[in-house]
């Protein structure tokens, strides 16, 4: 059986979204696994730490401990799983359906390329990602409060 060019990029997109979304397990259970953070209960928190880190504002040792969590987390190169996963599945959902077009017959229309939101929303993700993991730089250099 041909599968043509679409074929194989859809089969392709599904065994990378799928390798992807096994990666993204192992990284949610080792999330889950360790303890969380005191302050990681408050709303608002990363944020807010995340703000002061990027000002080289000084840091408490638990925001310290808790931006340095976050940064970590951020630089395992299982986070980026995630985006991947999400890019795969509106990659699939594209290529799946101009394979179908292109062994039916028909035009693409809106609904083809509807798989481009997910794609473009997992960018953003990764871009996100790589700003807090870029933070390590700068987590080195804040000055910590001075304990009362």
């Amino acid at each position: 059986m041909d599968l043509g060019l679409w074929g194989v990029l859809t089969v392709l997109a599904a065994v990378a979204g799928l390798s992807f979304a096994a990666c993204v397990f192992v990284y949610v259970r080792r999330l889950e696994d360790r303890s969380p953070a005191a302050l990681g209960e408050r709303v608002g928190a990363h944020k807010a730490v995340l703000a002061k880190v990027r000002k080289g504002e000084p840091l408490s040792q638990e925001e310290f401990d808790y931006a340095t969590e976050l940064v970590t987390d951020a630089r395992s190169p299982l986070a980026l799983a995630i985006p991947a996963t999400l890019f795969c599945t509106g990659f699939f959902y594209v290529v799946g359906c101009l394979y179908e077009l292109h062994l039916y017959g028909g035009d693409p229309s809106f609904r083809t390329f509807i798989g481009g939101i997910p794609m473009l929303t997992s960018m953003n993700i990764a871009v996100q990602l790589r700003k807090v993991a870029r933070l390590k730089r700068k987590l080195g250099h804040v000055p910590e409060a001075v304990s009362a």
